[in-house]
């Protein structure tokens, strides 16, 4: 069953439970998923829907922190409310000790020396992680491997 298909019947589901929070929050990510369909030339592949989900999560985040920042407490709550679930339908993050030793790992092969490699690691860091790794995370890790 594909993510679009596992999030149509999650909101159906939800929709006959009554579980309101819970349903709009699967009617967002159910949109997000059809409009990139809708958007996507050829086939729209598993990958694409992880990457639209992983694009929602990382939303959700930025505007709870701006709520935040603005003092509007509820409104940062909401948007944090959808992240559990966001994350039913992505795969598990990998954790900070293996994301640490492939980042050193692909450092090693790479042969990386600056921060100037900083972009083929990177890539190479989410090619490998399946886009289990979290970007930011990731990120900080190859910098302060890299300038050290």
């Amino acid at each position: 069953m594909s993510v679009v298909e596992q999030v149509q019947t999650e909101l159906r589901e939800s929709m006959k439970a009554g579980t309101r929070d819970r349903t709009d929050a699967l009617r967002l990510i159910y949109s997000s998923l059809q409009r990139a369909e809708k958007d996507t030339p050829g086939e729209f592949a598993e990958a694409d829907a992880l990457a639209v989900l992983r694009r929602e999560r990382k939303q959700r985040l930025e505007a709870a922190e701006a709520y935040d920042a603005a003092g509007q407490d509820e409104r940062a709550a909401r948007e944090r409310a959808d992240l559990p679930v966001i994350d039913e339908f992505l795969p598990a993050a990998l954790p900070d000790a293996e994301l640490a030793e492939l980042v050193d790992a692909v450092i090693a092969e790479t042969g990386a020396e600056s921060m100037r490699d900083m972009g083929k690691v990177m890539g190479l860091v989410r090619e490998r992680s399946g886009g289990r790794a979290d970007g930011k995370l990731a990120s900080d890790l190859v910098r302060s491997r890299l300038s050290a």
